[in-house]
């Protein structure tokens, strides 16, 4: 290899194109950057939602509209999709994947995601020619062809499949009979009454049945002409669809002496029996359970990322059988229980006239089951009752019932406000309401499309959407218009932008917060928590000679130097550049430790020492007796740069990373910046100290640096992206001066880096630092600028006697106590 040449990175497959597999990428790809990824997919096409099959069918919505990840996705994030191509073989010695055309490529971790198939029934007749499956969007298009010359279908199967596809060929014109072994429909998801009711609601739709009927044979010559069934009876058809179920999916792995039984055998990791080799989604097996629902193959994808991503994830121990669906526009959950015997007692509210009826089954006094039809806004609060087997009482029964018994209404609300945070609102992928709100609140979320954007909800099934839309409306307010948000200000106190804030501060010269307030026409005199910070930084931004820090404008923490915890006492966290640290420091915390009773001393993750549980009288005296400076750990500025050992040590070490990473703290520390920002310093491609995930990753290679920006490991992950790649130790301390500054001068206050590149797009950033080099140059000096000019706010109130009154005085009016 030339030392030009970056190193190669290790190759991550994926044998299957579908839900399951991509939405793992997907989680990988915000977890690490580390992989070169390889897709390949059996059907002709990218990514696309199969929940939504029946709609393409149906004809209210188009293929496009289904797709998930277009062709472009795939190109911006350096994956090689390989579409029409399916894996038949894996060579797990030699760690190769053979495809149907007999070509070969090598991988180090391999994902088999290749789903499900139909399950055909083995009876006489079944390969004649317009028997298919309902699976793909080839099977959609097939029934749409067969719709414009073909009068009468059959749907053998009576579960959720079955139903959406004779809807949809009914909605084709086509007169359309299910068939069905049972006398009841979705008999393993719904009571006799609620199937019932879907079963009646159906017949209105134009939807015949046939139940109670076994098939014995499918009739005609080489076309199909109709189904016989036991009993003798027949049934003409033209095209017959087979829905009866489905089956994993496991030939590639069966043919490659991987363990198997119903489905592919994982562990709790979504291991499978060879070595580097994992399963997810339909084709798989888990503790003797396949799951056919979208929600549990998520939560496996969650596992298996970051399992890929070498993060040590919490082990995959299955999933609620709780289901919410929407079957031909009607609302279903079913959650636990669904068939009441003699151990159980039955709760239930059936209402004709409105169409709706709920069950709820105790057993001991516990919920240990429920069923919902027609209003389904109490299943993320059943879901959980039934997964917790919640003990029912008078107060719960009313808000399920209302106090009356009869009806719903005037029933305690158990909506979206009732809600915990960690509730889930879309389980397809894993959304909770605490994430949405959050976005809501922090990041201006306003429409359903920008939260579906930023975290998926509602992007696979729809089915939460409706609830999505109450968080809006509950979190908004009025304000929420259910289109979108209003021009809003950086707070309630002024209709001003950032932007605009800012060219005022530069146009009229301000230079304090009041001043800018003052000017300005704020609401509030005196401002709030969200507005005092951001002048304040916004003038220390713009005039680092002259501005001196507001202190009654910073949050406690930054003003107390320590992180408060839940019980008022406070977190202190002093700097150790790059993770390293000495034997004499580690004695010296130790006997701090024991000098101020500290309650917990906590190696944080970015490799520093927390100690917790310090009384506020107190910090003077320990930041004094510590004799280190803070690490900032409150401060929206540099927290840390992690540091992996290099090639000091490492035997696959290409770089001095710890050299680098103290060199870079050292210069950047006490830096005002947007938000908190966190760096990470690699030797190698390895990746050890995460730089993937850190808002300026830097990972060495032979030839020199290559710098990643925008990670995010926090509540909203996110990988960062490549930004360049430069050979010395100059050029990268300059690109660092570039992004940083550019970062403090374009972002808004409290954007964290993951979200400003997504905002202002990563091929500006590159143009304004790598490709303009005069405008670098001119961040840099800048930056540089801004740093000669900082005085240690941390050292003066240590050594003046500022941190002792800052604890005791009275803050000023109108500052920020957060």
């Amino acid at each position: 290899m030339s030392g030009n040449e970056a190193p190669k990175r290790p190759k991550l497959i994926l044998a299957g194109n579908g839900m399951a597999g991509v939405g793992t990428l997907e989680q990988i790809l915000k977890l690490t950057g580390a992989y070169d990824i390889t897709v390949y997919g059996a059907e002709p096409h990218p990514n696309y939602n199969r929940i939504q099959l029946s709609y393409v069918l149906e004809g209210s919505k188009t293929f496009d509209e289904i797709v998930l990840n277009d062709r472009d996705w795939y190109r911006e994030h350096g994956i090689r999709l390989h579409t029409g191509t399916k894996v038949t073989r894996i060579d797990t010695e030699s760690k190769k994947v053979i495809t149907e055309t007999g070509d070969a490529e090598s991988y180090d971790k391999l994902i088999i995601a290749t789903g499900s198939k139909p399950f055909f029934l083995p009876v006489p007749g079944h390969d004649k020619n317009g028997v298919i499956g309902f699976r793909d969007i080839a099977d959609c298009e097939t029934m749409i062809a067969a719709s414009r010359t073909k009068k009468k279908a059959a749907v053998i199967g009576g579960g959720l499949l079955g139903l959406e596809a004779a809807k949809g060929l009914v909605q084709l014109g086509m007169e359309t009979t299910v068939v069905h072994l049972f006398e009841s429909l979705m008999e393993r998801q719904l009571d006799e009454v609620s199937a019932g009711m879907l079963k009646a609601e159906l017949e209105r739709q134009g939807i015949q049945f046939a139940m109670g009927k076994k098939t014995v044979e499918l009739t005609g010559g080489a076309e199909v002409e109709g189904l016989r069934f036991e009993d003798g009876t027949e049934l003409p058809a033209d095209l017959v669809v087979m829905a009866a179920g489905i089956v994993p999916n496991t030939d590639v792995a069966k043919a490659s002496g991987i363990d198997c039984r119903r489905g592919i055998v994982v562990d709790d990791y979504m291991r499978t029996s060879a070595p580097d080799v994992y399963a997810v989604g339909e084709c798989c097996e888990h503790r003797g359970v396949c799951y056919g629902l979208v929600a549990p193959l998520f939560e496996q994808g969650g596992v298996l990322a970051h399992e890929i991503a070498g993060l040590d994830p919490a082990p995959y121990m299955g999933s609620s059988v709780a289901t919410k669906l929407k079957i031909s526009g009607v609302d279903v959950f079913s959650g636990g229980v669904y068939a009441e015997t003699a151990e159980h007692r039955v709760l239930r509210n059936h209402d004709d006239w409105r169409g709706t009826y709920k069950k709820v089954l105790l057993k001991d006094g516990r919920i240990v089951g429920a069923v919902l039809y027609g209003d389904v806004t109490d299943s993320s609060v059943l879901t959980r009752l039934v997964r917790d087997q919640a003990v029912m009482t008078d107060e719960l029964y009313g808000q399920l019932f209302g106090r009356g018994g009869c009806c719903s209404e005037g029933k305690a609300s158990i909506g979206v406000e009732a809600m915990a945070d960690d509730e889930i609102v879309c389980g397809c992928n894993g959304v909770a309401k605490g994430t949405i709100v959050q976005g809501i609140r922090e990041q201006g979320w306003s429409t359903v499309e920008q939260i579906k954007v930023c975290t998926g909800a509602t992007r696979s099934c729809g089915g939460c959407k409706p609830m999505v839309e109450q968080l809006l409306q509950l979190t908004l307010g009025d304000s929420y218009d259910g289109t979108a948000a209003a021009k809003a200000g950086i707070c309630g106190c002024t209709s001003l932008s950032r932007d605009e804030i800012v060219a005022s501060i530069q146009e009229m010269g301000l230079a304090s917060v009041r001043e800018v307030m003052n000017v300005l026409g704020w609401s509030q005199p005196e401002g709030c928590s969200k507005c005092r910070p951001a002048i304040n930084y916004y003038l220390g931004m713009l005039r680092p000679l002259e501005h001196r820090d507001e202190k009654d404008s910073r949050f406690v923490n930054e003003r107390l130097h320590a992180n408060i915890q839940k019980d008022s006492t406070f977190s202190v966290i002093p700097r150790m550049y790059g993770g390293v640290t000495s034997p004499e420091e580690l004695r010296k915390i130790a006997d701090i430790a024991d000098k101020y009773a500290v309650k917990m001393v906590k190696v944080t993750g970015g490799q520093r020492l927390d100690l917790l549980g310090v009384k506020k009288e107190d910090l003077p005296s320990i930041w004094a007796d510590l004799g280190m400076p803070s690490g900032y750990g409150y401060a929206k500025a540099l927290r840390t740069v992690k540091t992996c050992v290099g090639s000091r040590f490492c035997r696959f070490g290409t770089q001095d990373s710890i050299a680098m990473g103290i060199d870079l703290e050292r210069r950047f520390e006490r830096l005002w910046m947007p938000a908190k920002f966190k760096m990470a310093v690699n030797g190698c491609p390895r990746n050890c100290a995460e730089s993937g995930i850190k808002d300026l990753g830097i990972i060495g290679n032979d030839g020199g640096w290559e710098v990643f920006v925008g990670g995010n490991g926090g509540i909203k992950l996110r990988a960062g992206d490549s930004l360049c790649k430069v050979k010395t130790d100059e050029e990268l301390v300059l690109i660092c001066s570039g992004f940083i500054q550019y970062y403090r001068e374009t972002a808004n206050y409290g954007e964290r880096t993951s979200e400003w590149v997504e905002r202002i797009g990563l091929e500006t950033i590159r143009q304004a630092i790598v490709e303009d080099k005069d405008n670098c140059a001119a961040l840099a000096a800048r930056v540089e600028q801004a740093l000669a000019a900082l005085h240690d706010p941390w050292q003066e109130a240590v050594e003046n006697g500022e941190l002792r009154r800052q604890l005791y005085e009275p803050v000023q009016a109108g500052a920020t106590n957060e």
